[in-house]
């Protein structure tokens, strides 16, 4: 629970710094593509930050608990915005569009994040 919470928190904050980098420091930098690709990034990891944070919520006792499937789901989704935004940000910054080829793994760490919250849920017998 704290841990998804405190990580949900460190994203969020990074989430916010880099959102105004791009804006601001990055303006004059990079061309439309590459303001379109940090745009994702930022935005990829904003809808995954707000996520594990609700995931360390869920794990409260008084609601779920902590159980395997969420645990599992929050790391899936902290890597996913690793190798996801991650590679996107470099790719904005570099144009080293091989970095494309490391993006869908982190597309397939948010699929089965959601897949394990799904499964956790319905687990549920509240």
């Amino acid at each position: 629970m704290k841990g998804s919470i405190i990580s949900g928190a460190i994203h969020g904050f990074l989430v916010v710094a880099l959102g105004a980098f791009g804006a601001h420091a990055l303006d004059n930098v990079l061309d439309e593509y590459g303001i379109g690709i940090w745009e994702k990034a930022v935005q990829y990891q904003m809808f995954h930050t707000i996520a594990i944070v609700a995931i360390g919520i869920l794990m409260s006792p008084k609601l779920f608990g902590s159980i395997k499937q969420l645990k599992i789901a929050a790391i899936c989704m902290n890597l996913g915005i690793v190798f996801f935004s991650g590679s996107l940000y470099i790719l904005a910054l570099s144009g080293i569009g091989i970095l494309g080829a490391i993006t869908p793994i982190g597309g397939v760490l948010f699929l089965a994040g959601w897949i394990l919250l799904l499964v956790a849920t319905l687990q549920q017998k509240n």
